[in-house]
């Protein structure tokens, strides 16, 4: 990633996605700010952005649909011209559930969305980035979870699963590209301060958790926003197809 390329960033209006927007931005890259439905909360990252001297654009696009991922990067391209880097953010848990009480409909959403909207993702950022196809090069980072290591018993083992996926294809996608000037790489964050533990129903899941941690606390968004940002930068050269975990030693 150079500051002139910009970097695309998959639900990108809240949490770690908006974290790692605002960081990527501060470093001089134009980013590419990606959101499922919150028009206002993707504006307001966007707005900070650009009040601080970045550069951002915003896009609408439902990963489950194949063509709203191709406008993503066709709108991306149209505006500047390269794309150097692309982060997978974006996901869904399905909700907190026994395996036994899941329905199909969950199990489908989390794997459409975690698993078959970022290998889509990549697929397009190779297509564009590749040596091989004339591009320049670039990197590409997958937000895993540590749930994919510990597995997530009684909360949500489907979505430890489709992070177990991303590790996999994040491995090998960088094994395939690793003669193109693509790095691939994954950050497995833990307990993390975020709204996904109230949207999910269990606002109580932080405090009751952060103890388990060896550092007996829950991290930010921003702390797995630097992570991300080394493995998109030239000082991570010599780094791909690493599982970065970032949890407080969990």
């Amino acid at each position: 990633m150079t500051n002139s390329n910009a970097v695309i960033i998959t639900g990108a209006s809240r949490g770690i996605g908006a974290a790692v927007a605002r960081l990527v931005a501060a470093q001089g890259s134009p980013v590419v700010i990606n959101y499922s439905a919150d028009d206002s909360s993707a504006e307001s990252v966007a707005s900070a952005i650009r009040a601080d001297g970045g550069e951002a654009m915003t896009i609408q696009a439902d990963l489950r649909h194949e063509e709203d991922i191709l406008r993503i990067f066709a709108l991306a391209i149209e505006k500047y011209g390269r794309i150097g880097g692309l982060v997978n953010n974006a996901g869904v848990t399905g909700g907190f559930s026994r395996v036994e009480d899941l329905r199909l409909s969950a199990i489908e959403e989390v794997f459409r969305v975690n698993v078959t909207g970022m290998i889509l993702c990549a697929r397009e950022a190779v297509k564009h980035m590749s040596l091989k196809r004339a591009g320049a090069g670039g990197a590409i980072v997958n937000i895993s979870s540590l749930a994919a290591r510990t597995g997530g018993a009684n909360e949500w083992v489907h979505y430890a699963a489709s992070k177990g996926a991303v590790n996999s294809f994040t491995v090998g996608l960088a094994r395939e590209v690793a003669e193109e000037g693509i790095r691939v790489n994954a950050v497995a964050p833990g307990l993390i301060e975020t709204e996904l533990h109230s949207i999910n129903g269990r606002p109580e899941r932080l405090p009751e958790l952060a103890p388990s941690v060896p550092m007996k606390r829950a991290g930010s968004p921003d702390e797995v926003a630097a992570g991300v940002l080394w493995l998109l930068s030239d000082a991570a050269s010599y780094t791909t197809g690493t599982i970065l975990e970032i949890g407080g030693g969990r």
